[in-house]
């Protein structure tokens, strides 16, 4: 399980490290996909493969179901960490979620979320995401 939040910078060769409390449940080889928000989402393999059978589940026939799987599968890149701990993050994902130096690395349960710091600062500053009706909502769900 992933849980926490970390600030990097990315390198000028778009290296990105990843914290090392993150490492070992994700494994050397993972995949990086376009995330919602404006972030990168990162799955272990294990992790991808169960969100990819989801996907290739829904079906064809939706519009809306093709788009998001589009977004979702095209994005998507294998990654490997090298010996430093390091990701190189692709030109194109780091254009989508706006990835320039400062960076924050945080956990989800499932998978972790690659964040420009501005992006970050921005999301947790808006107003219409208070806690307290996101709780209201969870209730809603049964949380």
């Amino acid at each position: 399980m992933f849980i926490g939040e970390y600030q990097h910078t990315i390198d000028e060769k778009g290296r990105l490290i990843i914290p090392s409390k993150f490492r070992d449940p994700l494994g050397d080889e993972f995949v990086m996909t376009k995330g919602l928000d404006n972030c990168l989402f990162v799955y272990p393999k294990d992790e991808w493969k169960i969100v990819e059978d989801k996907l290739k589940g829904l079906p064809m026939t939706n519009k809306d179901a093709r788009a998001f799987v589009r977004f979702f599968f095209s994005g998507a890149t294998e990654c490997i960490l090298d010996k430093q701990g390091r990701v190189l993050i692709p030109g194109n994902l780091r254009e989508h979620s706006k990835l320039v130096k400062d960076t924050v690395v945080i956990g989800v349960s499932t998978r972790l979320e690659i964040w420009s710091k501005e992006e970050w600062n921005d999301y947790n500053d808006d107003d219409s995401l208070s806690y307290d009706s996101i709780a209201e909502k969870m209730a809603e769900l049964g949380i």
